[in-house]
C-alpha cells in the first residue's frame, strides 16, 4: 500500500484563492493518495506553520510537512511534484 502525502491547506475566510485551491485537492484526492488538512491562517497553529514555511499570504500548502507554495494553487506544479513523490 503506498503512503499517504500529507497536505496541509493554510486558509481564511473570504479568499478566492483559497476556495481554487480546495477544488484542485479536491480533484487530486481522487487520484492520488492524499491526507488533506485545512488549517485557518488566523489560528495559532496557521501563524506559526505560516512562519515556519514562508507562507506570505493565503492559501498556503505544504507537502508532507515542506513549503510548496502561497497564493494560487498551481494544478499542474503540484501535479508533478505528487508524481514524484507517489510510484505509479
Amino acid at each position: 500500500m503506498t503512503e499517504r502525502v500529507q497536505i496541509t491547506l493554510l486558509t481564511q475566510e473570504s479568499c478566492g484563492f483559497c476556495d481554487q485551491a480546495k477544488q484542485v485537492l479536491s480533484r487530486l484526492v481522487t487520484e492520488y493518495p492524499l491526507q488533506v488538512t485545512e488549517i485557518d491562517l488566523a489560528s495559532e497553529e496557521g501563524q506559526r506553520l505560516a512562519a515556519s514555511a514562508g507562507v506570505v499570504f493565503a492559501p498556503g500548502v505544504l507537502v508532507d510537512g515542506e513549503p510548496f507554495s502561497f497564493g494560487r494553487l498551481s494544478e499542474r506544479k503540484l501535479r508533478r511534484r505528487l508524481d514524484a513523490r507517489v510510484p505509479s
